[in-house]
């Protein structure tokens, strides 16, 4: 056998394999008693065909083609492992055969994916702060009002419409007298002095009664997410479907209990130890984002591979789409809702896939320089985490079980050893 390697652009591997006729002639037998077991021919038991009988039956480049087949199964890892001891090879391996004629010796190639070689520039004493995760007043009364809101007690009304109020509304939006794309609702929700729309349109409902209509303008913020409106004046037509008065109750040991807590001071100390957990936990994402991007600045990069990109961009679609279902929306609602389909979506999200390949590749770098490992016993113990949570579930045990979930988590366990690392030397 006979391999030859080129070293294309973007990481890419070529090997290129030449067996000799020698090497393929027994598996050309094998290739044949394979075949024969599923060729019927009188006077022969199957897989006991001769050679040159099966070869008159259905010619011989079928018989050359699964005796390629196996000789490439058994070589490949070999041939891979052997001329690739440099590099680090990711994904899976694309075969091509390129020479296969009776009497003469097989020819494959094997195109292969590498990682690209980087040079890591600080990746220590970045210069990172705390930051105060602390529960303010403030926060604490906010995510108390919240609760109460929770609580409120709801009866219609015919009164005309005060502060506090819910109120259903149909809205049509205008132009210079054009009606908005997508600016009408028969039916919107609007609860009075919070602002859920446009600073200004709760204002202009006050004093009006079920029934009644107004027409006003407002003008949009610059920096308004629905971009054919921001900065422009809008004029609205709205009409009074429902008025309800809302009474929201006063924060008391009764409405703790009501929440199961034992009175309003242990819930106040909850929602304190809740608001601090989340602002941590927000704080150490934020971190963590931070550092790598910072390395990332200070990293040199080989070409990245286009499939790591497209691998990365399509976990990422996919990300977008579990969260809208999680959240009981629908994907496809949602991409008609930013205008764009998923070929677009891919697009956009782009620069952050590649964002996101270079940092798994700094923190592969700074775990392999810092020798960063995890102990078989720490593979076991989430392992079993994992297989509790999966109990009754026979395809997601066999999963769980497989070697590459295995390797899957010892890679993602080093990650989060590395990310932990980083915070150590980098926050002051």
């Amino acid at each position: 056998m006979k391999v030859d390697r080129k070293d294309l652009e973007k990481s890419l591997i070529e090997l290129s394999v030449e067996v000799s006729l020698e090497e393929l002639e027994p598996y050309i037998i094998k290739g044949a008693e394979s075949l024969s077991k599923e060729v019927k021919i009188e006077g022969f038991r199957p897989g006991k065909v001769p050679l040159e009988i099966l070869k008159q039956k259905i010619g011989e480049m079928p018989i050359l083609e699964e005796a390629a087949r196996l000789i490439i199964n058994k070589q490949i890892d070999d041939v891979i492992l052997s001329n690739t001891k440099d590099k680090q090879i990711v994904g899976r391996p694309e075969v091509n055969i390129t020479k296969l004629a009776p009497g003469n010796p097989l020819e494959y190639k094997i195109t292969l994916i590498s990682l690209p070689e980087i040079k890591l520039g600080e990746y220590k004493d970045l210069g990172f702060k705390k930051e105060d995760v602390s529960a303010s007043s403030e926060d604490i009364n906010k995510l108390m009002n919240n609760l109460l809101e929770m609580r409120a007690v709801e009866k219609i009304s015919d009164q005309v419409i005060k502060d506090g109020d819910k109120v259903l509304v149909s809205i049509n939006l205008f132009l210079d007298k054009v009606p908005v794309e997508d600016g009408q609702s028969s039916e919107t929700t609007v609860i009075i002095g919070k602002n859920y729309l446009i600073d200004g349109f709760d204002k202009n409902l006050l004093g009006l009664k079920k029934g009644e209509e107004k027409s006003f303008s407002l003008v949009y913020p610059k920096d308004h997410y629905k971009k054919n409106l921001a900065g422009k004046k809008v004029e609205f037509k709205v009409k009074i479907k429902e008025v309800y008065d809302r009474q929201v109750p006063e924060a008391s040991d009764e409405i703790a209990q009501a929440f199961r807590f034992k009175n309003l001071k242990d819930l106040e100390d909850n929602l304190k130890t809740s608001i601090e957990s989340q602002k941590k936990r927000d704080f150490e994402i934020k971190l963590e984002s931070q550092i790598i991007d910072k390395i990332i600045d200070k990293t040199k990069f080989g070409e990245i591979p286009e499939e790591l990109i497209k691998n990365e961009s399509e976990i990422m679609l996919r990300e977008i789409e579990q969260s809208v279902l999680s959240q009981g929306g629908k994907f496809e609602d949602y991409l008609n809702s930013i205008k764009k389909n998923q070929e677009q979506l891919r697009l956009d999200i782009l620069p952050q896939a590649v964002q996101r390949v270079k940092g798994a590749l700094v923190l592969r770098e700074i775990a392999k320089l810092e020798k960063i490992k995890v102990e078989d016993k720490e593979i076991e113990v989430e392992l079993d985490k994992a297989r509790e949570s999966s109990k009754g579930n026979a395809e997601a045990l066999k999963s769980i079980n497989s070697p590459a979930y295995r390797s899957y988590l010892n890679n993602f366990l080093i990650n989060q050893k590395t990310v932990d690392q980083l915070k150590d030397w980098n926050l002051s």
